[in-house]
Protein backbone atom coordinates (compact mmCIF):
# COMPACT_ATOMS: atom_id res chain seq x y z
CA UNK A 1 0.00 0.00 0.00
CA UNK A 2 2.31 2.51 0.84
CA UNK A 3 4.45 1.72 -1.91
CA UNK A 4 1.12 2.35 -4.48
CA UNK A 5 0.72 5.43 -2.35
CA UNK A 6 4.83 6.48 -3.09
CA UNK A 7 3.82 6.18 -6.46
CA UNK A 8 0.92 8.52 -6.51
CA UNK A 9 3.55 11.20 -5.20
CA UNK A 10 5.43 10.22 -7.58
CA UNK A 11 2.46 10.83 -10.12
CA UNK A 12 1.98 14.46 -8.88
CA UNK A 13 5.34 15.05 -9.37
CA UNK A 14 5.32 13.99 -12.79
CA UNK A 15 2.48 16.26 -13.23
CA UNK A 16 4.21 19.49 -12.05
CA UNK A 17 7.29 17.99 -14.26
CA UNK A 18 5.09 18.13 -17.52
CA UNK A 19 3.96 20.98 -17.02
CA UNK A 20 6.88 22.83 -16.43
CA UNK A 21 8.38 21.08 -19.82
CA UNK A 22 5.24 21.92 -22.08
CA UNK A 23 5.53 25.43 -20.62
CA UNK A 24 9.09 26.14 -20.99
CA UNK A 25 8.70 24.68 -24.54
CA UNK A 26 5.91 26.71 -26.11
CA UNK A 27 7.57 29.66 -24.26
CA UNK A 28 10.44 28.83 -26.42
CA UNK A 29 8.31 28.12 -29.41
CA UNK A 30 6.51 31.47 -28.90
CA UNK A 31 9.62 33.44 -28.36
CA UNK A 32 11.40 32.02 -31.87
CA UNK A 33 7.59 32.92 -33.61
CA UNK A 34 7.00 36.25 -32.02
CA UNK A 35 10.32 37.96 -31.07
CA UNK A 36 10.24 41.52 -33.04
CA UNK A 37 6.86 40.93 -34.67
CA UNK A 38 3.79 42.95 -33.63
CA UNK A 39 1.54 39.65 -33.12
CA UNK A 40 -0.67 36.42 -34.79
CA UNK A 41 -4.07 36.60 -34.76
CA UNK A 42 -6.04 33.58 -34.20
CA UNK A 43 -9.03 34.85 -33.40
CA UNK A 44 -11.09 38.25 -33.28
CA UNK A 45 -11.09 37.76 -29.64
CA UNK A 46 -7.49 35.73 -29.50
CA UNK A 47 -3.72 36.38 -30.50
CA UNK A 48 -0.14 35.68 -29.84
CA UNK A 49 1.98 37.96 -28.90
CA UNK A 50 5.30 38.54 -27.00
CA UNK A 51 5.23 39.87 -23.45
CA UNK A 52 8.26 40.22 -21.21
CA UNK A 53 6.66 40.34 -17.93
CA UNK A 54 8.87 41.77 -14.93
CA UNK A 55 5.88 41.74 -12.44
CA UNK A 56 3.91 39.50 -10.76
CA UNK A 57 0.68 38.66 -11.85
CA UNK A 58 -1.24 40.70 -14.38
CA UNK A 59 2.35 42.87 -14.05
CA UNK A 60 2.30 43.82 -10.65
CA UNK A 61 4.82 45.82 -9.70
CA UNK A 62 6.28 45.48 -13.04
CA UNK A 63 7.94 49.29 -13.14
CA UNK A 64 9.63 48.68 -9.63
CA UNK A 65 13.13 48.91 -11.10
CA UNK A 66 14.36 45.71 -10.16
CA UNK A 67 14.46 44.78 -6.69
CA UNK A 68 11.18 42.75 -7.12
CA UNK A 69 13.08 40.05 -9.57
CA UNK A 70 15.06 38.66 -6.36
CA UNK A 71 11.90 39.20 -4.36
CA UNK A 72 9.65 37.18 -7.07
CA UNK A 73 12.10 34.21 -7.32
CA UNK A 74 12.26 34.34 -3.22
CA UNK A 75 8.90 34.21 -2.88
CA UNK A 76 8.50 31.42 -5.66
CA UNK A 77 11.47 29.23 -4.40
CA UNK A 78 9.71 29.34 -1.08
CA UNK A 79 6.50 28.68 -2.09
CA UNK A 80 7.63 25.83 -4.38
CA UNK A 81 9.36 23.79 -1.46
CA UNK A 82 6.34 24.39 0.77
CA UNK A 83 3.97 22.53 -2.39
CA UNK A 84 6.33 19.34 -2.91
CA UNK A 85 5.81 18.97 1.54
CA UNK A 86 1.75 19.75 1.52
CA UNK A 87 1.68 17.70 -1.33
CA UNK A 88 3.83 14.82 0.27
CA UNK A 89 1.73 15.39 3.30
CA UNK A 90 -2.00 14.96 1.38
CA UNK A 91 -0.88 12.80 -1.19
CA UNK A 92 -2.10 9.79 0.84
CA UNK A 93 -4.92 11.27 2.35
CA UNK A 94 -6.62 13.65 -0.59
CA UNK A 95 -5.67 12.75 -4.36
CA UNK A 96 -7.87 15.34 -5.83
CA UNK A 97 -5.94 18.17 -3.37
CA UNK A 98 -2.45 16.70 -4.41
CA UNK A 99 -3.03 16.90 -8.39
CA UNK A 100 -4.16 20.14 -7.67
CA UNK A 101 -1.09 21.28 -6.01
CA UNK A 102 0.80 19.90 -8.41
CA UNK A 103 -0.30 21.82 -11.01
CA UNK A 104 -0.02 25.34 -9.12
CA UNK A 105 3.84 23.72 -8.14
CA UNK A 106 4.53 22.98 -12.02
CA UNK A 107 3.12 26.68 -13.19
CA UNK A 108 5.04 28.05 -10.23
CA UNK A 109 8.06 26.19 -10.89
CA UNK A 110 8.20 27.31 -14.91
CA UNK A 111 7.78 30.90 -13.89
CA UNK A 112 10.71 30.41 -11.90
CA UNK A 113 13.07 29.51 -14.38
CA UNK A 114 11.89 32.20 -16.18
CA UNK A 115 12.57 34.95 -14.12
CA UNK A 116 16.32 33.02 -12.68
CA UNK A 117 17.19 32.51 -16.62
CA UNK A 118 16.10 36.22 -17.90
CA UNK A 119 14.88 38.37 -15.24
CA UNK A 120 11.61 38.25 -16.62
CA UNK A 121 8.39 36.07 -17.77
CA UNK A 122 7.79 35.41 -20.94
CA UNK A 123 3.97 35.34 -21.54
CA UNK A 124 2.67 35.04 -25.31
CA UNK A 125 -1.48 34.35 -24.95
CA UNK A 126 -3.84 37.48 -24.76
CA UNK A 127 -7.48 37.14 -24.99
CA UNK A 128 -9.13 40.46 -25.70
CA UNK A 129 -12.42 42.70 -26.45
CA UNK A 130 -12.50 45.07 -28.74
CA UNK A 131 -10.17 47.54 -26.79
CA UNK A 132 -10.65 45.11 -23.62
CA UNK A 133 -7.12 43.04 -23.23
CA UNK A 134 -6.94 41.04 -20.70
CA UNK A 135 -3.21 40.50 -19.27
CA UNK A 136 -1.37 38.01 -21.23
CA UNK A 137 -0.35 34.55 -19.41
CA UNK A 138 1.33 31.81 -20.52
CA UNK A 139 0.86 27.62 -19.91
CA UNK A 140 1.96 28.13 -16.65
CA UNK A 141 -0.37 30.56 -15.62
CA UNK A 142 -2.85 28.26 -16.86
CA UNK A 143 -1.75 25.33 -14.70
CA UNK A 144 -1.50 27.73 -11.34
CA UNK A 145 -5.16 28.71 -12.21
CA UNK A 146 -6.31 25.01 -12.56
CA UNK A 147 -4.54 24.13 -10.08
CA UNK A 148 -6.36 27.15 -7.78
CA UNK A 149 -10.05 25.92 -8.91
CA UNK A 150 -9.09 22.20 -7.97
CA UNK A 151 -8.10 24.10 -4.75
CA UNK A 152 -11.62 25.73 -4.28
CA UNK A 153 -13.56 22.73 -5.45
CA UNK A 154 -11.65 20.56 -2.75
CA UNK A 155 -12.39 23.25 -0.15
CA UNK A 156 -16.24 23.65 -0.99
CA UNK A 157 -17.05 19.94 -1.70
CA UNK A 158 -14.45 17.35 -1.02
CA UNK A 159 -12.80 18.94 2.81
CA UNK A 160 -15.68 18.28 5.33
CA UNK A 161 -15.11 21.81 6.46
CA UNK A 162 -16.36 23.63 2.94
CA UNK A 163 -19.42 25.61 3.24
Amino acid sequence: MSTNRTGFYIFCLFIAALIVVLDQYTKHIAYDALFGRSGIVILPIFRLDLVFNEGAAFGFLGDAGGWQRILFIAIAAIFSIVLLVWIWKEHRKNAWLSVGLAFVLGGAIGNLIDRVAAGYVIDFLVVHYEQWYFPAFNIADIAITVGAIMLIIDTLFFSGDGA
